[in-house]
């Protein structure tokens, strides 16, 4: 017997997850920003979320921006719509 579900109501406790480019193309539609995968680490790393490991670290020489709040406000946004927080 197959079962299919009416709706996604039944996914609305599982913690979702999106690619930095889902989020980023998300934001777009719905804000009209564009926002760099950084400004999406940093926000990830404010919220706690687990991350993959960085290879590319630099060699902390240069500045590293900062991301603004309006931004901030919409990768949060996005981090709802895609059940991540």
């Amino acid at each position: 017997m197959d079962y299919e579900p009416k709706d996604n109501e039944y996914l609305k406790d599982v913690k979702g997850c999106a690619t930095y480019t889902e989020i980023k193309e998300w934001i777009m539609s719905e804000y009209g920003l564009k926002v760099s995968s950084l400004y999406v680490a940093q926000i990830k790393n404010k919220c706690g979320i687990e991350k993959r490991l960085n290879y590319n670290i630099g060699d902390n020489k240069s500045r590293v921006p900062q991301c603004p709040p309006e931004k901030e406000k919409a990768i949060m946004a996005a981090f709802r719509h895609f059940n991540m927080i």
